[in-house]
């Protein structure tokens, strides 16, 4: 791939090898129109072919697409949104079981319900309850345990191949960002009152009143900057550090394209170490993907634990 940049990109189709998914486009009608419009310049169907082959397009029954990364008008459906949305089912289906089974007072048995009945329960006591208080933070465990798991997922979605992962893009990351913003902003309205809420950003001060009258609105401002900013940052650090590792093994993978132009003994060396570099680093994505949802949960705990509580 030319650009790295597009290895992480989401669009609107699934890239697989060439040999696994030919496409055999007879004539030029036979050509999608999205692609005959961005390239009129194109009459002969056997390079249309030749640059869609390994590229799966995913219908659009509500929208049309400019190009494969844009969208023309309507509700175009991308490949993250897929992929989030088997990670949403994947979750549900695993967790409404593990509710019923412990609704019913079973036991937990085997080693993956042990395993997330351990996470679930490290979650609660290690994160929400010291973040947000032990009398508050289980009325937030439901959303906390939601973004944690969902995040890991499509994490993970980036070691599978020929998929991609949803977290490398700002829409999934920002839109998670603002769920924490929104429920701390609500949440604090509901509990401090609105005035409550707004002055509870500034702290008590023993000092006298026209020097409190100087200082009070510097602090408030910098108070609620500082907040807005804090989820901007949620939002970018967690797409940062997605982007940062695949960028990372495409670059090393790449490095047997550049060695190919050189000797078979550089090229050959260069692929072993590349191959094993990048299995070293897969492992790494393995533990960097939960990580990276421990810390966005244990970050977004502590900001709902600020915005409901008095400085």
């Amino acid at each position: 791939m030319a650009n790295p940049i597009l290895h992480i990109k989401d669009g609107y189709f699934f890239e697989v090898p060439k040999w696994l998914w030919q496409q055999h486009y007879q004539k030029l009608s036979d050509v999608p129109q999205f692609l005959r419009d961005a390239n009129p310049d194109v009459k002969q169907v056997s390079l249309f072919n030749q640059a869609m082959d390994g590229k799966i397009l995913i219908p659009q029954w509500f929208g049309q697409i400019k190009n494969l990364y844009e969208c023309k008008s309507g509700f175009c459906v991308s490949r993250f949104m897929i992929l989030e949305l088997i990670v949403a089912i994947f979750m549900a289906v695993i967790f409404i079981r593990l509710a019923s089974r412990a609704r019913n007072g079973d036991r937990p048995r085997g080693t993956i319900w042990n395993m997330l009945e351990a996470m679930l329960v490290y979650l609660r006591d290690e994160v929400a309850r010291p973040s947000i208080g032990e009398h508050d933070a289980d009325r937030y465990l439901p959303l906390l345990w939601t973004v944690f798991f969902f995040i890991a997922g499509c994490n993970l979605m980036g070691l599978f191949p020929w998929a991609g992962s949803p977290t490398a893009s700002f829409a999934v990351t920002g839109a998670l960002a603002l769920v924490t913003f929104l429920t701390g902003f609500v949440m604090g309205v509901y509990k401090l009152g609105p005035i409550g809420w707004l002055t509870h950003f500034v702290p008590h001060m023993e000092m006298s009143r026209p020097l409190k009258l100087i200082l009070w609105p510097f602090i408030f401002i910098l108070e609620i900057i500082g907040t807005l900013i804090r989820h901007v940052i949620l939002g970018f650090r967690l797409l940062a550090n997605m982007v940062a590792g695949h960028l990372v093994l495409v670059s090393i993978l790449g490095m047997i394209v550049t060695a190919a132009a050189a000797s078979n003994g550089m090229w050959a060396t260069v692929t072993v170490a590349a191959v094993l570099g990048s299995v070293i680093l897969s492992c790494l994505e393995l533990f960097v993907a939960f990580l990276q949802a421990y810390v966005f949960v244990f970050l977004s705990a502590l900001f709902i634990g600020a915005s409901i509580h008095k400085h």
